[in-house]
């Protein structure tokens, strides 16, 4: 371990934090010279292998990731037109599918038009195990193109509960003020809260850490977050 590691380690108390106390604490404890990620890990008391406690869902950070998101649209004619006037910065159809076919992998996110699905579902193997497989719970198969790329433009994340239970999405970049990191990762953790399946028994939410991309983890008190928007 680092000097580096170990004095950020040495301002974190084995405790539970309030949410805007930590994040104070996460900007802290910072120490790389690059604008390190800030994100939340969320461990859930749910079984992600049965279809009835899968958590998944999308929800907007209202002062976005502090990423520049490269959007990919899957669309023809019209719908094609729209997506490019709404700033899409990879627009078609069959040309793009032979570029990723080909391990072309130039964006952060995908959207697709239904009419489209059956081809792009070809791709499912390369797309699935990055998470850029369009997906109409996520909002990104859709014909609203539009609407769907000034989404994730704004800062639309997608939250999707991991075979070990765990659910990890960011919520800005260090460089952010304790206010914006505070009312993303509030969102995140709303939405997240509002997605207990009906089939989840006993304790949803067992434990919440926020960290920077190098820092290390703040836990939260999960139980105070689950009463909140529960």
């Amino acid at each position: 371990m680092g000097k580096k590691m170990k004095a950020a380690l040495d301002k974190v108390e084995p405790r539970q934090y309030a949410l805007r106390e930590a994040v104070g604490v996460v900007k802290g404890t910072a120490y790389a010279k690059f604008d390190e990620s800030v994100d939340l890990a969320i461990r859930l008391g749910v079984d992600p292998k049965r279809s009835d406690q899968m958590v998944r869902g999308t929800t907007s950070l209202p002062h976005g990731t502090g990423k520049k998101m490269r959007v990919l649209v899957f669309a023809k004619g019209e719908k094609e037109q729209e997506a490019r006037q709404a700033g899409a910065d990879f627009v078609g159809s069959d040309d793009l599918m032979e570029k990723i076919k080909g391990g072309w992998m130039e964006f952060d996110s995908a959207i697709a038009t239904p009419d489209l699905m059956a081809a792009v579902g070809k791709l499912g193997k390369v797309l699935g195990p990055r998470g850029l497989m369009p997906n109409p719970k996520t909002g990104t198969v859709t014909f609203e193109v539009g609407k769907a790329v000034g989404e994730i433009r704004k800062g639309r994340v997608e939250y999707k509960v991991e075979k070990a239970g765990i659910v990890q999405v960011p919520v800005g970049k260090v460089s952010f003020n304790a206010d914006q990191l505070y009312d993303n990762a509030s969102a995140v953790l709303e939405a997240v809260v509002k997605a207990r399946p009906a089939s989840c028994k006993g304790r949803y939410l067992k434990s919440v850490t926020i960290s920077s991309t190098m820092g290390p983890g703040v836990k939260l008190d999960a139980a105070a977050i689950a009463k909140q928007w529960s």
